[in-house]
């Protein structure tokens, strides 16, 4: 526990040799003589800055994060406070929402109101906020450094509360489960969405269970009820686990395109399935595959398990290997033929709907994700100095987060439009009205994104491309944010696919 004598201000004055050197840091006092040797910037960083015995708060900030103060080695420093003087900095605060202007969603923001949400949502977000900064935080943290897998008492403390099987939606398979509010539709859904990227780890992200987001719904959805009966329980549980795995060397967003084959047996019981599948999220960890396979009627939908023939290869991306990114192969794998999801033939269908849901996920977190950067940016210009003055009072600067606000806000005005539409839709009417809009979005969304990035990273300077420090968000975020653009479908694939379903909706006889 830190000390808690007082020293009055010209008392740590005296403290000011090589020998003898305190300095003070928002009111609290640092005895830094032992420590000075081991600082990275070497000792001079405190006796040639004219700081020995002084004041440091703002030559601190300029440089290191807040949360070092807050390491035990450091907390040892620390021999009282200034007399009179109470500390008036904070850094993050865990399960507060925060208080920095648009580092959240209006709805969430003191004085402001929202159509859409409703106590039920706040009361959830309160709960969820909690359990990421308590317990994925850390972990995710971690995991981002060793690349391992996210810790499995992390998915099982998800289980325990039903977050695996909402994180699916609304629908059937939540009836008889005990939810952390009681009610859900698709805003609680985005509460779950959004504030689990606050974790600031993208391959940590990834990791925790987002193949069962991507890969589960095909079951929910048109998996034979024997079926879903014996694989659902195991994958809402975090005992097995279930991942998407559609891409193709040959075929990424070009469904149409694949390459993997599954043929029925002379007895018509099994498939035989044959082919490879790339960068398929959590394949490296996962029990069962929801596979896209070319069969005599067309494009299938078929549940593979882990078994004889099925090997996986992790892929080493700019991201963490927490996520699992695997290259499988499929070598004559026979499966039942109750495991084929939907009608043969009919798989384009089912990977429709499927689709729906990963985009809007996507721009739920691709939306939030960005105002982790907006806040880092207001602190960042708020605190250092360049040629003599904070960098928020250069207009340059300004001009830059305008644009990343103006760009953050359209892009969850939009989302929550689309939303309030997915709540009042059923599930055909979703997948025959909303793939155009939702392409649109997760598009525009993701460009907004890689532009917030760049800009961040100019008003960081160096630091923005340091992977510890001050910058270290930022440059995990402008490291990681292209995977957002091509995940579910590359850009310039959805800006297109959006237009021609405009276009299959225009009035043959509309004129200029």
């Amino acid at each position: 526990m830190a000390a808690t004598k007082t020293f009055t201000r010209e008392e740590v004055a005296k403290h000011n040799t090589a020998d003898d050197l305190w300095i003070i840091i928002d009111s609290k006092v640092y005895n830094v003589t032992r420590f000075k040797d081991l600082h990275p910037g070497g000792a001079h960083a405190f006796l040639d800055e004219d700081i020995a015995g002084q004041d440091a708060t703002e030559a601190f900030y300029g440089l290191h994060l807040h949360e070092v103060l807050e390491r035990p080695q450091y907390q040892r420093l620390q021999l009282g406070v200034v007399a009179g003087e109470q500390p008036q900095i904070y850094g993050k605060l865990a399960g507060a929402n925060s208080d920095v202007p648009y580092a959240e969603p209006s709805w969430l923001s003191e004085g402001y109101y929202s159509p859409y949400f409703k106590e039920s949502h706040r009361r959830l977000q309160k709960a969820v906020r909690e359990l990421v900064d308590e317990l994925i935080y850390p972990d995710a943290q971690a995991r981002e450094l060793d690349g391992k897998r996210p810790s499995q008492s992390v998915i099982d403390r998800m289980a325990e509360l039903n977050v695996h099987a909402m994180r699916m939606g609304p629908g059937k398979h939540l009836k008889g489960l005990t939810l952390m509010n009681g009610v859900f539709d698709y805003f609680h859904e985005l509460v779950f969405n959004q504030e689990f990227v606050r974790c600031g780890a993208r391959g940590y992200g990834d990791g925790l269970n987002a193949g069962c987001v991507i890969g589960l719904p095909p079951m929910l959805n048109f998996g034979a009820p024997a079926l879903r009966a014996r694989v659902v329980p195991e994958v809402f549980s975090g005992k097995k686990f279930i991942c998407l795995a559609v891409s193709e060397a040959h075929a990424g967003s070009d469904v149409f395109g694949l390459q993997t084959t599954a043929e029925k047996t002379a007895d018509g019981k099994f498939w035989v399935v044959n082919g490879h599948k790339k960068w398929i999220t959590n394949g490296v960890f996962a029990d069962y595959f929801t596979v896209g396979c070319k069969t005599e009627d067309g494009f299938t939908v078929i549940l593979v398990e882990r078994g004889a023939g099925v090997e996986t290869k992790p892929i080493k991306t700019s991201y963490s290997a927490a996520a699992g990114t695997a290259f499988v192969t499929f070598d004559n794998v026979r499966v039942p033929v109750e495991n084929t999801l939907g009608e043969e033939g009919g798989g384009i269908f089912v990977m429709l709907s499927n689709f729906n849901h990963e985009r809007w996920v996507m721009c739920c977190c691709s939306a939030r994700s960005q105002r982790l950067l907006i806040e880092a940016c207001m602190k960042w210009i708020h605190q250092r100095k360049a040629f003599g003055k904070p960098l928020a009072s250069l207009a340059v600067v300004r001009a830059k987060l305008a644009q990343m606000i103006a760009r953050t806000e359209s892009v969850q005005h939009w989302l929550e439009s689309i939303t309030y539409q997915m709540c009042n839709m059923s599930y055909k009417e979703q997948a025959n009205k909303l793939a155009g809009p939702l392409a649109f979005l997760k598009m525009y969304s993701t460009r907004c994104a890689q532009q917030t990035a760049v800009d961040a990273v100019q008003m960081f300077g160096g630091r923005g491309v340091t992977q510890s420090g001050m910058g270290r968000l930022i440059e995990h975020y402008y490291r990681t944010v292209p995977f957002d653009g091509l995940l579910g479908g590359a850009e310039d694939v959805l800006a297109d696919l959006g237009v021609r379903q405009a276009m299959r909706g225009m009035p043959k006889n509309a004129r200029l």
